[in-house]
């Protein structure tokens, strides 16, 4: 079974509001086996709503309408409905009945343009709102489904998960699509998927790559009678891409870098110490936004001046006016010195240029140094990223937990002493 989303409204169009509904949707159809081939937005137009919809009903198996259910003027979802159906719109008195105490309970009374909400048309069914006055629309028309839902997500949810999602489930006999997401940092996208090339030739389950920034990730979705038989399939899938790429993978579906780094260093029984310049304390941010951070982190010092440098991490003066604060010395010394004086296992540091400004021929915009030291040894990697001020220093950071994540996953910093 297949299913076309539609979203209504003319805010969505202006970028007023983040479609959030219709990725939720598409997720928790792909559980219950419903396929989405294709999403659409519309503005609160009469005709271009109903011509949405119909193009949908000629394509798929079904369309869902998201939004345009309110009281207003160019809440127009209804209409388009009856329109596809060919019915006018006629008022449910259930509906009508229910809008009125919802009002009465809160001391005031239900005006006509509420009461406009209780309409629909006379072969559809209302899918109660317990969380809001818009009841949804469930109909069939030609064999194929029309549902539409409120755009609220705290309305929109509840009556997807209570009332429509069971009701396609039942159609489904049961099929489902479930994905797993790899998420690997360290390898190119194109040169992860030159080594997955065959792999990527499967119909089912089917390995997709999604580039990301400063990551490569690969989903695998698989078609199944059953959930159990899914995951089988998805499993053997994931087991072929851990043996050509296993060391580039860091986690899988919803795991991110940082997240990883806190679980091998607290696994490990390691604490972390970390000194920026460039990123102004976005490795820290990302660090701590980690549910369980502090067993392992101890602090971070956001040294931006040669002077705090100097007296905060122990840099030299003289490799200040050597190499200057964008250098390998003065990474090393940042990394060394933040793990010494904070009493952490591991160090790290970071300096370089994130632009616009302040790049030479010699040491461009972009240029980023990266140390990372541990009582074993000390390690520093020069980067020159490409990107905004924002990008360059999130790509630094990401350079600096994956560096950090390998060193702990294999037992020390020497081992990063090859490239």
């Amino acid at each position: 079974m297949n299913i076309e989303l539609v979203s209504i409204g003319t805010e969505l169009l202006l970028g007023q509001i983040v479609d959030t509904n219709a990725a939720w949707l598409s997720a928790r159809l792909a559980e219950i086996g419903v396929g989405v081939y294709r999403r659409s937005t519309v503005g609160d137009n009469l005709e271009r709503i109903v011509s949405a919809l119909r193009e949908s009903l000629e394509r798929a198996d079904g369309v869902i309408a998201i939004g345009g259910l309110g009281p207003t003027d160019d809440d127009l979802t209804r209409e388009a409905i009856a329109a596809v159906l060919g019915e006018p719109l006629v008022l449910d008195s259930a509906e009508a009945a229910r809008i009125q105490a919802f009002f009465a309970a809160r001391g005031r009374e239900a005006t006509d343009r509420q009461l406009r909400q209780a309409m629909r048309p006379p072969s559809a069914q209302p899918l109660s709102n317990p969380n809001g006055t818009a009841p949804g629309i469930y109909a069939e028309w030609r064999g194929k489904l029309i549902v539409a839902l409120p755009g609220p997500p705290n309305e929109f949810q509840p009556m997807a998960s209570q009332q429509v999602l069971p009701r396609l489930a039942a159609r489904t006999g049961g099929r489902v699509i479930r994905s797993r997401v790899l998420r690997l940092c360290g390898i190119g996208e194109s040169d992860a998927e030159a080594q997955l090339q065959d792999l990527a030739q499967s119909e089912n389950p089917t390995l997709a790559p999604l580039a990301k920034l400063g990551e490569v990730h690969f989903r695998i979705t698989a078609r199944a009678e059953n959930p159990a038989d899914a995951d089988a399939m998805i499993s053997a899938m994931e087991q072929e891409v851990r043996t050509r790429l296993g060391a580039y993978i860091f986690g899988v579906d919803e795991t991110t870098l940082e997240q990883a780094v806190v679980q091998q260093l607290t696994e490990a029984g390691q604490s972390l110490a970390i000194a920026e310049s460039c990123t102004g304390g976005l490795l820290g941010h990302r660090i701590t936004n980690v549910s369980g951070s502090s067993a392992v982190f101890l602090g971070g010092v956001v040294s931006y001046s040669n002077a705090l440098k100097e007296a905060l991490l122990g840099v030299p003066r003289a490799v200040l006016e050597a190499h200057g604060a964008v250098s390998e010395p003065t990474a090393r010394a940042m990394a060394a010195g933040v793990r010494e004086r904070l009493g952490s296992w591991w160090g790290v540091g970071i300096t370089g240029i994130a632009g616009p400004e302040g790049g030479t021929a010699e040491k461009p915009v972009g240029l980023v140094y990266i140390g990372v030291c541990d009582p074993t040894a000390t390690v520093v990697r020069r980067q020159v990223f490409a990107g905004d001020r924002e990008t360059v220093k999130y790509r630094a950071t990401q350079y600096a937990l994956w560096l950090l994540y390998q060193g702990v996953m294999r037992g020390g910093c020497a081992s990063l002493s090859q490239p």
